[in-house]
């Protein structure tokens, strides 16, 4: 079984794929002066880009962690991720907790697992 890792520094892989299976690093926004609406935006275009690079994309994500530097940001969040997702059927599992994230105005992280 061959692992690929893409945009691989001494830390970490943004993105590997190994038999099938297409995992991203904890994705965060370049863009800190974003509210979490756009920040979560960011991210998930981001997800998008790092997807295709792989060979799938995000309607075939089936597990999906975000972490928010305060859990009342998930309405906002939920904004950018609902049109996003596309409705039931690209549903992924989902867990979206509260982190103290590494700088304070990252106001959100997500990774997510998926599919060829």
């Amino acid at each position: 079984m061959a692992i690929v890792r893409h945009e691989a520094n001494k830390v970490y892989a943004k993105v590997v794929e190994a038999n099938g299976i297409v995992t991203t690093a904890g994705i965060v926004p370049a863009d800190l002066g974003r509210d979490a609406k756009g920040q979560t935006a960011e991210v998930l275009a981001e997800i998008d880009r790092l997807l295709a690079l792989c060979g799938t994309d995000k309607s075939k994500v089936v597990s999906a962690t975000i972490w928010l530097n305060d859990i009342r940001h998930r309405e906002a969040m939920n904004e950018a991720w609902i049109p996003w997702v596309g409705g039931e059927a690209n549903a992924p599992v989902r867990a979206c907790v509260e982190a103290k994230l590494v700088d304070p105005r990252m106001l959100v992280e997500i990774q997510v697992v998926a599919i060829k």
